[in-house]
């Protein structure tokens, strides 16, 4: 390892803020934050993402950012020259072009033009593709070799990645598993996490079949004699996908008697999550909220992002709502969530933390 007095001295984070509103996005930040400055304890952290953007990159359009780096007006390239270490989440699954060529296109160029600027950048631990288009893939490819260091968050991201040239520096768990354990809080039996994204109409799943699903789980928990509380797992906002009426909803439609929680910021969902015995949740980082502190999870998948996720921490419950029958489904859930064991959910928990341990010195040990 290097000595400390070449450790980092100031890190943007790309693409991941606390005060995001989907708490997914704030886990990337908050687990980047507890895992850099476990290898940099004395380094100054910078965020940047769309709700929280720096004055000096405007990335509103990739023209945008083209024009600045050609005719400097904002000092984009001084802004990136200023960091030690650029390190790049894609907010967990954007490095991929199934969300548009823009996206991918604007965060790339991000990327390029710090590495251009002179920090080192390093892509953080996160699902890497699917790449649907040769532009995709082409930009990809760029991408990968431009990098100093390449982090996977599972193995099939770790394929794509080397077959791309690039092979990962390390295939690791989520950030998640790096945040720092929080006091558990009201005690609860089960939390069910409703997800505004997929109640609606969506391109992921079929919305009337998930709002039947989650009814049917409820009810059949119920009738187990099992606590239900229903779980928000992102702050309430105005945003389309908002957890917050989804959960409402449901609540009235069981008769109104059901205790809701909506979280204030990512440590009151962690608290929340940590006293609970059990989750069932359909957004990923609910599931990975409660894996990373012991908690079991029975998650109910809409993306190719979770199995791998999940598997590689040595988690295999869980349910599919593209693939699985639906019908079936709900007694399904119920029955894995009776079966379910706190002890692999604490082994699934301590897995995740250390596979993280080897970045902490592979970017310590970097020249």
């Amino acid at each position: 390892m290097t000595d400390s007095s070449s450790s980092p001295r100031r890190i943007l984070v790309l693409w991941a803020a606390e005060s995001s509103p989907n708490l997914g996005v704030a886990v990337l930040a908050r687990g980047s934050h507890d895992l850099l400055r476990q290898a940099f304890p004395s380094a100054e952290f910078t965020f940047a993402n769309y709700g929280a953007k720096p004055a000096e990159v405007p990335w509103g359009r990739p023209r945008s950012l083209v024009r600045e780096r050609v005719l400097p007006r904002y000092g984009m390239q001084e802004f990136f020259r200023s960091f030690d270490l650029v390190w790049d989440t894609r907010s967990g699954d954007s490095f991929a072009d199934i969300y548009g060529l823009g996206r991918h296109v604007t965060m790339s160029m991000v990327h390029e033009f710090a590495r251009q600027g002179g920090a080192r950048v390093a892509m953080a631990p996160q699902t890497i593709g699917p790449f649907t288009t040769r532009r995709g893939r082409a930009l990809a490819k760029r991408t990968l070799s431009r990098s100093d260091f390449v982090f996977s968050r599972d193995p099939v991201s770790t394929e794509v990645a080397t077959s791309l040239g690039r092979s990962p520096d390390l295939t690791s768990a989520d950030l998640v598993f790096a945040i720092d354990q929080p006091t558990p809080g009201t005690s609860r039996d089960v939390l069910l996490n409703v997800s505004g994204l997929l109640w609606n109409e969506n391109p992921h799943v079929d919305a009337v079949g998930y709002r039947r699903v989650v009814r049917e789980v409820l009810d059949r928990l119920r009738s187990d004699g099992r606590e239900v509380t229903l779980l928000a797992h992102v702050l309430d906002t105005p945003n389309p996908d908002n957890d917050v009426p989804a959960v409402r909803a449901l609540a009235q439609e069981a008769g109104g008697d059901l205790e809701i929680v909506v979280p204030t910021d990512l440590d009151s969902v962690r608290e929340a999550i940590a006293g609970a015995n059990a989750l069932i949740g359909s957004r990923m980082h609910a599931c990975l909220n409660a894996l990373s502190m012991g908690v079991p999870a029975v998650p109910l998948a809409y993306s190719r992002k979770f199995a791998p996720l999940l598997d590689s921490v040595g988690w295999s419950v869980g349910f599919d709502l593209r693939t699985d029958d639906l019908a079936t489904m709900p007694g399904k859930v119920a029955e894995a969530t009776a079966l379910l064991d706190p002890a692999q959910a604490r082994a699934s928990a301590a897995a995740g933390r250390k596979s993280l341990d080897p970045i902490i010195d592979i970017l310590r040990a970097a020249p």
